[in-house]
């Protein structure tokens, strides 16, 4: 790697820094137990905070500010950006780095009136220093981390989870454990994690680096700064990972108990006298646990996995956690998976829906959207809901969604005739649909060469479950760009 002063190119950075998350990776995976004690000067690589930068400018809260009132995405002028870079770089390597307190912002549960999600929103320069940091310890820990493990992970995705859930849930694990973990961002135990980061890395530098994060404070709503004695604020581009890191406790502890029996024909054996198997497919904080066995080895669960948690400063949330039957029901990732009769035969098959929380948060947001002071033009209007059925649609085109998609594509219709004929009292249906309504079906709206989305028309696929054969970013060395 490029150890000069001079800051690459964005292409070759990320080349180079590519190269030394595989020999991380690799070094990691074929040494399950080598400790990595000198990776700190690749989180001041000035090809590491190039990668980084990119990352937080392209981010989604790129234009959101944090207690510094710096906002990314505003530091566009090259010589801003070699500045801000250089000067970051300089107080990593001198040790004067000490990250800022987040700023808190409170968000809206979508449909839980009253409730919300504490997210912690770090400074500019904090998220790219956590960014850097990302890039040298994901490689590290994904060789450890299991299969059964979907969130905030490279090339890994929530339909993933629902596949394999599918998938046992097809082959009589039929008992379920659904989990809730009470505020598991805020009550996170900074000691445990910090434990769990030292058994790969032992760089003093890094895990300093990593518990001042843990340690910068919150700064609330109204000025107020407050200590960070537990959690790892929401918000935080190295959060995900550090949650990841301490709930792979969870992950270890299950899949251990999967891998004692050995074979399938033992785990048979195993049920055939009375035990039980499990399968845990786990989001981020959000998991289930899929027993092939009784109600009662489900319900054995509850002090099971609070026993697991208990060293994480974490607990159960009884209102929220429950045991059910497959043929019951259950929520996951905005999906309603239950098993049902096959219509016109006798077989029991699992199918995954849109919930109905999901569908009053699209619908929820439609409705935002279709307020009538709030856009300029219906083009402008079409844009933003365009924007937001599409993403939606996407999310669920895997599961048995086709009666959902035209109710939401009946009720998008529906606001936007409505706002139109709002937005012009005086106009006769007639005159509506000679100049707003146009093509085939349903006389979609359509301003400016933009036309209504249709939910109806999105094709719905069979997500296949992959298993354990997900590779990782880092499985093959990149190659260079190919000049001129």
């Amino acid at each position: 790697m490029n150890t000069g002063e001079s800051w690459p190119d964005v292409e070759m950075a990320w080349l180079r820094v590519r190269r030394m998350q595989t020999k991380l990776h690799l070094w990691a995976t074929t040494d399950p137990g080598r400790r990595f004690d000198d990776v700190f000067n690749l989180v001041y690589h000035p090809d590491f905070l190039t990668v980084a930068w990119d990352r937080v400018r392209g981010n989604k809260g790129a234009r959101t500010a944090g207690v510094d009132r710096v906002i990314p995405a505003f530091i566009s002028d090259d010589a801003d950006v070699v500045a801000f870079l250089a000067d970051t770089r300089d107080r990593l390597k001198c040790r004067a780095f000490r990250p800022l307190p987040a700023r808190e912002r409170l968000i809206p549960k979508p449909g839980q009136a009253g409730k919300f999600r504490r997210l912690g929103i770090p400074s500019a320069m904090d998220r790219l220093v956590q960014a850097s940091l990302v890039l040298v310890l994901e490689p590290i820990f994904e060789a450890d981390f299991k299969p059964v493990s979907y969130g905030f992970r490279p090339k890994r995705r929530a339909q993933d989870a629902i596949a394999e859930i599918h998938y046992f849930g097809s082959r009589k694990y039929h008992w379920v454990f659904e989990a809730d973990i009470t505020a598991c961002f805020d009550e996170l135990a900074h000691f445990a994690i910090l434990d769990r980061v030292r058994r790969r890395v032992t760089d003093k530098r890094v895990l300093a680096l990593v518990k001042a994060f843990l340690k910068a404070g919150i700064m609330a709503e109204g000025g107020q700064i407050r200590d960070s004695d537990t959690g790892t604020p929401q918000g935080g581009i190295a959060s995900p990972l550090l949650a990841n890191i301490a709930l792979s406790v969870l992950d270890e502890h299950f899949c251990a108990k999967w891998d004692s029996h050995g074979t399938d024909m033992r785990r048979f054996t195993h049920r055939k006298r009375g035990g039980a198997t499990y399968r845990i497919v786990r989001y981020a904080d959000d998991f289930v646990i899929m027993v092939n066995g009784s109600q009662a080895h489900a319900e054995a669960l509850w002090e099971e996995v609070a026993s697991v948690l208990a060293p994480l400063g974490l607990r159960l949330s009884e209102a929220k956690s429950r045991v059910c039957h497959l043929d019951e029901g259950f929520d996951f990732l905005g999906f309603h998976i239950q098993r049902r009769r096959k219509k016109g035969t006798t077989k029991m098959v699992v199918y995954a829906y849109p919930s109905k929380k999901a569908l009053a948060s699209i619908t929820a947001k439609v409705r935002a959207l279709t307020n009538r002071a709030r856009h300029r033009t219906l083009a402008d209007l079409l844009r933003q809901l365009n924007a937001a059925l599409r993403g939606w649609c996407n999310y669920f085109r895997h599961g048995v969604s086709s009666a959902t998609f035209g109710y939401l594509g009946a009720f998008a219709w529906q606001r936007v005739t409505r706002w139109l004929r709002k937005r012009h009292p005086r106009i006769t249906w007639k005159q509506l649909r000679r100049r707003y309504l146009s093509g085939e079906p349903g006389w979609r709206p359509t301003e400016g060469g933009i036309e209504l989305f249709y939910p109806q028309q999105v094709p719905i696929t069979r997500y296949r479950w992959r298993a354990a054969n997900i590779p990782t970013p880092w499985t093959s060395l990149p190659t260079a760009p190919a000049a001129g």
